[in-house]
Parts: C-alpha cells; sequence; structure tokens
C-alpha cells in the first residue's frame, strides 16, 4: 500500500452509521512484550494493525521471537529460542513501549541490554520508575551511552512504592517479577483497563497476579510460564477519539465494541459538553449536540480524565458555546497542538500546564502539522467540523496508534482521503 503524506479532510459533514473500534494498542504493546516470558508459542486476538505493532513484531523478530500476523487480528508469538538479550536502537527509538522488553528478557535470562525509549515528543517521560523498580527486584542496572545493561542471576520479589502512578512501569515491574523468587507487592500502582488486561494474560500462562485494577497488585512469583491464547480488550482512546469526531460533527454513530466502564470519565465529559452517549448492545450510540457546552478537564491517572483524550476534546471544545479550561497534569508539554487548532480559528491561550480554551462559532480548514499521536487525532476531528478542507501532514504520528482511521471515518460518510487522490478528482 502506498504510504500517504498529506491527508485532505473535507469538513461540514456530520458522522453517520456503526465502526468497529480495534483492539487495544496499549494492551497488545505490553502482551507482546510480555510474551517474552513464555517457553512456548503465544497467540494474541484482536490485536490491532498499527504501527507500533509492526515495530514491537520487528523487535520481537530481532530478538529470535518469531512474531507475525497469521489472520486479520491475530498475531502468534513463539519465544522458546530466544537468540540475543540486547534491543536493537533503531528499533527501540521510535517507540516507548520497546523498553518493556527489559524486564522480560532479565527475568527470563538473566540478562539485558535495552537503549533508552523514543515514542511521541510529548515531554520528558523519564524511565526511573521502571529502572527503580527493577533494582527493587535485584537487578543490577547501569546506563552507558543512553543504553541500559541489566544483570540479576535470579529476581527476588520485593515490595515497591511507586511515586507516580506509571501505566508503563507498573506493567513492565508486574510482568518482570512473574518470574521472580518470591512475594512482590507494588503500591501505589496504576489502575488502566490494560493493566488488568495484561494480569489476566499473564494468569492464562501460569502466572500468579493479584489485585490488577487496584492501586495494589501483588505477584507470587513462579518458576515458568507456558504458551497460550489470549484476547486484548477494545481500544478505549480509539472509542473516545470517534465519540469527539460524532460530537464535533452534529453526527450520530454507534461504536461497536466500545466499553463505558472503561471510559467512563471520558462517557461524562462528552455528556456534560452536550453529547448524548447511551449504550447499545456490543457498544455505545453517539449523538451530537448543535454545539457543544463548555467544560473543566484535569488529566490524572486513571480512574481520572486520560492525558491521551484532552487533545481530542480541545478540538470539541474549540467550538463550544463558552469558555473552557484544560489542566494537563501528566506530562509537561502536551499543548503543542494549540498552534494548529488556533490556525484553524480555535481562540486558545495556553499558561504553563492550563489551555485557556474560548470557543469560536466556527473552524476553517488549512494546512496543519501533526506533532504527535494525540494531537493527529485532535487535528482530523477539527478538520471533519472546519469549513473547507484541512491538509495535514505528520501522518506517520497517526498510523502509529489507530488502525485505518481515514478508512473507518470514510465508513461513516467522511470526505477524507490523500491529497493526491483528491486533486486527481479535481
Amino acid at each position: 500500500m502506498a504510504k500517504v503524506d498529506k491527508l485532505c479532510i473535507q469538513g461540514g459533514n456530520p458522522l453517520h452509521g456503526r465502526v468497529a473500534v480495534s483492539g487495544s494498542k496499549n494492551a497488545a504493546l505490553a502482551l507482546m512484550a510480555a510474551s517474552i516470558l513464555a517457553e512456548e508459542p503465544v497467540t494474541l486476538r484482536n490485536v490491532p494493525r498499527i504501527g507500533d505493532v509492526y515495530t514491537m513484531i520487528e523487535l520481537l523478530q530481532e530478538l529470535g521471537a518469531p512474531a507475525q500476523f497469521v489472520e486479520r487480528t491475530t498475531v502468534v508469538i513463539d519465544p522458546r529460542n530466544i537468540l540475543t538479550l540486547e534491543a536493537p536502537y533503531d528499533l527501540v527509538r521510535r517507540m516507548r513501549a520497546s523498553f518493556n522488553v527489559l524486564g522480560p528478557l532479565l527475568a527470563r535470562f538473566g540478562f539485558a541490554r535495552v537503549p533508552v525509549p523514543g515514542g511521541c515528543d510529548i515531554g520528558a517521560r523519564p524511565v526511573n520508575f521502571h529502572i527503580d523498580g527493577l533494582r527493587r527486584l535485584g537487578a543490577d542496572l547501569h546506563s552507558e551511552h543512553g543504553v541500559y545493561t541489566a544483570e540479576a542471576r535470579r529476581l527476588r520479589g520485593a515490595n515497591i512504592y511507586m511515586d507516580f502512578q506509571s501505566a508503563g512501569a507498573t506493567q513492565h515491574l508486574m510482568t518482570a517479577a512473574c518470574l521472580a523468587d518470591g512475594v512482590t507487592v507494588i503500591e501505589n500502582c496504576a489502575t488502566e483497563p490494560e493493566i488488568v488486561n495484561l494480569a489476566n494474560f499473564l494468569n492464562s500462562l501460569g502466572a500468579k497476579v493479584e489485585g490488577a485494577g487496584t492501586t495494589t497488585i501483588t505477584v507470587t512469583g513462579v518458576d515458568r510460564l507456558h504458551g497460550g491464547e489470549f484476547t486484548i480488550i477494545p481500544d478505549r482512546l480509539e472509542a473516545g477519539t470517534f465519540a469527539v469526531a460524532a460530537g464535533i460533527t452534529q453526527g450520530e454513530i454507534v461504536i461497536e465494541n466500545a466499553v463505558e466502564d472503561h471510559m467512563r470519565p471520558v462517557v461524562n465529559k462528552l455528556r456534560e459538553a452536550g453529547v448524548q452517549v447511551t449504550r447499545v448492545n456490543g457498544g455505545l450510540r453517539v449523538r451530537g449536540p448543535q454545539r457543544p457546552e463548555p467544560v473543566e478537564i484535569k488529566t490524572n491517572p486513571h480512574p481520572a480524565f486520560p492525558t491521551d483524550m484532552q487533545q481530542p476534546f480541545a478540538a470539541l471544545l474549540s467550538i463550544a458555546d463558552g469558555t473552557s479550561m484544560i489542566t494537563e497534569n501528566v506530562y509537561e508539554s502536551r499543548f503543542r497542538y494549540v498552534n494548529e487548532l488556533n490556525r484553524m480559528g480555535a481562540d486558545i491561550r495556553v499558561s504553563a500546564r492550563t489551555a485557556v480554551i474560548n470557543g469560536v462559532p466556527r473552524l476553517t480548514g488549512c494546512p496543519v502539522a501533526a506533532t504527535d499521536l494525540r494531537a493527529a487525532a485532535a487535528l482530523v476531528c477539527a478538520g471533519l467540523a472546519a469549513e473547507g478542507t484541512t491538509e495535514l501532514t505528520g501522518l506517520d504520528h497517526l498510523e502509529r496508534g489507530y488502525e485505518d482511521l481515514p478508512g473507518k471515518l470514510r465508513q461513516l460518510g467522511a470526505t477524507v482521503e490523500s491529497c493526491e487522490q483528491a486533486m486527481r478528482k479535481g
């Protein structure tokens, strides 16, 4: 399939119809990394076909664990014969979640060498929570030239208190502790649905993980994990993005596979903004208002409002009837997309960690550039509502985390296509 460099979005079409949410990006990446612990093949179902998943497949293959899609959404990983315990920089730099292969490699083989990761440029996201926790488990860790080397004859159970409820670090430490000698208790840990999904996956392979979904997780180490089959939960962030897209276009759609319990803070804020959200068999029905109401949002770790949804909400609130506020409490550099929304006619002012959004009657299409994954989603939503055509670049960000978002939007009646195709149509 030819690579698309620029997306043309013709605004003004209310979305209508049904759309199916793919498997969770964050859950899929965590489960794929954790599969390294198994001594037999692992089959994962409902895996999204997105850029980050393909990067993780490449990484596993480089380590000597063949991984591939065998069906539309099914990936098989064979970690029986890991060949190298060193992750290549070229792959790790692309995606932050790749750092989470360090713990499983260390737990199973006693050694790992992994570079500091990359991913979206949204401010400092240090790996110190990961490193501190692994050291508590008995790992000898040191860093040189941006590469972490870890050694441990066998990890040992420990009490770990996390200074911040980091989802990535919680997943990493919970996974590594599965093969540790003794009991590990992780306190003040993250509680996201993806962490529950990972714990259930690990337990299906023979691990003993309790408390996932609460702020205290207990892991009793075992000697080995076997293989198995497991299904990944739907992507709550993709579901939230479609809900915003329906709301901002005054549309009405059914989001299949959306789990309301996984996205309650998002649903609550949608309703507060005047968007109708009702549970239907197998998903959620979303109906947009004539014009959104202003709301106040503060991002924090789950179960509070997720940082990954504040950007799409900024697009929605940019045309609200009044002034909204978004305070970003998780990452310090997550308002870089604001300049692009303002280019489209939004009136947003940022001071420190807070964006003040003065709603305007309409947005206008123009050339904009995505700076990260969720910023790309926000600009797509804005383009759907804008008058005229929005030309979006930076599509690599979008493709990292959304499975064929343009195609799914076209199913709902949106005019979204490569600018090259749009020009050919004249």
